[in-house]
């Protein structure tokens, strides 16, 4: 049960390696190393050192801290905390963002210095992100053509190695799609026209065009924000800005929008936050010039020093309370059904909520037959679906669906709808068993 999140967690690690790598490569080893994290262990053992060093009264050295706090701004992020370790395929396809930036030369402030193969390794994992998750293409077409305008081998770069490598990974894709949905299939296209030529991703909901930049994105920055504002004019990488403006405006052109979608270029904005927390002056001028009584200059904390705690007082009960508490109901029905199922005391499950509202056989991993209400977007405009239905009448909508059903043995449901739905499921000989986290289990 836990394999899948532990997979991700290592992905993850890989991501905030190639992070790293990335902002030295851009900015040097200072930048880098407030910019990312290897591991959630060494960033909470960074954050130990990190507190110890700056208000002991220890020698306060810039390159000294930033060995010992590698990887601020990736801690530090709320959403980041709380998202990136998820399994969700938007992680991985962050995780790949990030590997395939750091092979691109075109990304770089100087390409002398690339191996010659650096180019082929960028285009192979932006291929495969295309083909986990096709919209990644928005991100890659910004740097294949920044690449195709700096470059001067255009012909090589078209020829020998994006139409080759595009087409080697195109066709294993689709020889995977065809081993298991038995017919061949081309899943880009689909996606392109489903989400982008019929609008069908507005079925489930649509913002604003400027929903991103007012609300989405900068409720994922949250106070790193101003930060990252400052890294982008102090830094003056017009590549990394242009990519995140780029890759924000394209999406706000979707009428459906939701958090996960632009979560490739959260890391970057965090690689100009770190940027401008690296660029702070430490408060007064250095000890050896420094004059008069040493605790009158210990008396005010540096602005580094303010900032870093603003950070952490601001992200970290954000991210503990996302991460712990948040809607954590449906993850608690799900464990209690998977430790129920392994005692063989569940037969069979019912869900009377919104559809994809649980991790489903993702956490329970019993072969038991489980049943979810559709939500299945129509062909036919203004037809609601099963889960529509059953949340403007639950009482009558469980009546009809307990004409046609094959009784289970556990429903599960939210308190309010549990509420409205009391006398039938009584009428069934169904009991309750109330969990925490505003969920409704009933059995019989």
């Amino acid at each position: 049960m836990k394999a899948p999140r532990l997979l991700q967690s290592i992905f993850s690690a890989v991501g905030d390696l190639y992070l790293y790598k990335l902002s030295r490569v851009l900015f040097g080893d200072g930048v880098a190393k407030w910019a990312v994290s290897l591991s959630y262990v060494i960033r909470f053992y960074a954050l130990h050192l990190f507190a110890v060093k700056l208000f002991s009264g220890w020698p306060f050295m810039m390159d000294d801290v930033l060995n010992h706090f590698q990887l601020f701004s990736q801690l530090a992020n709320w959403f980041n905390f709380f998202c990136f370790n998820r399994t969700l395929s938007n992680s991985l396809e962050t995780v790949l963002t990030l590997v395939g930036l750091y092979y691109w030369p075109c990304m770089r402030s100087s390409s002398n210095k690339v191996p010659s193969d650096s180019r082929k390794w960028g285009l192979a994992v932006a291929a495969l992100a295309c083909a986990i998750r096709p919209t990644s293409a928005i991100t890659w077409v910004y740097v294949g053509l920044l690449e195709l305008y700096l470059t001067r081998a255009r012909l090589r770069f078209i020829f020998m190695e994006l139409i080759p490598i595009g087409t080697l990974v195109l066709g294993f894709m689709c020889l995977v799609d065809c081993l298991l949905y038995g017919s061949w299939v081309l899943a880009p296209l689909n996606f392109l026209k489903f989400n982008f030529l019929s609008s069908g991703g507005d079925y489930y909901g649509n913002h604003k065009w400027h929903w991103y930049f007012t609300q989405g994105f900068t409720v994922m920055l949250f106070s790193f924000l101003p930060f990252c504002l400052a890294g982008i004019i102090k830094s003056k990488n017009w590549k990394l800005s242009g990519l995140i403006v780029w890759v924000l405006g394209l999406y706000s052109i979707l009428g459906h929008k939701e958090f996960r979608f632009v979560l490739p270029v959260l890391p970057i904005s965090l690689i100009l936050s770190g940027y401008s927390l690296a660029a702070l002056e430490e408060h007064g001028a250095p000890n050896s010039e420094r004059k008069g009584p040493s605790h009158i200059h210990k008396k005010w904390p540096s602005k580094r020093q303010l900032a870093i705690c603003f950070l952490l007082a601001t992200n970290i009960p954000m991210a503990l309370y996302m991460s712990l508490v948040h809607q954590r109901g449906t993850e608690d029905v799900m464990n209690y059904l998977s430790k129920e199922a392994a005692r063989e005391k569940v037969k069979s499950i019912l869900f009377l909520m919104p559809c994809h509202a649980t991790p489903y056989y993702s956490t329970l991993h019993r072969n038991l037959p489980m049943r979810f209400l559709d939500c299945s977007p129509s062909e036919e405009k203004g037809i609601p679906d099963e889960s529509d239905r059953f949340m403007m009448n639950p009482i009558g909508f469980a009546m009809d669906f307990a004409k046609t059903w094959s009784c289970p043995s556990h429903i599960v449901l939210f308190d309010s709808e549990e509420k409205q739905l009391r006398n039938f499921l009584v009428s069934h000989s169904f009991r309750e068993r109330r969990l925490e986290g505003f969920s409704m289990l009933t059995s019989r």
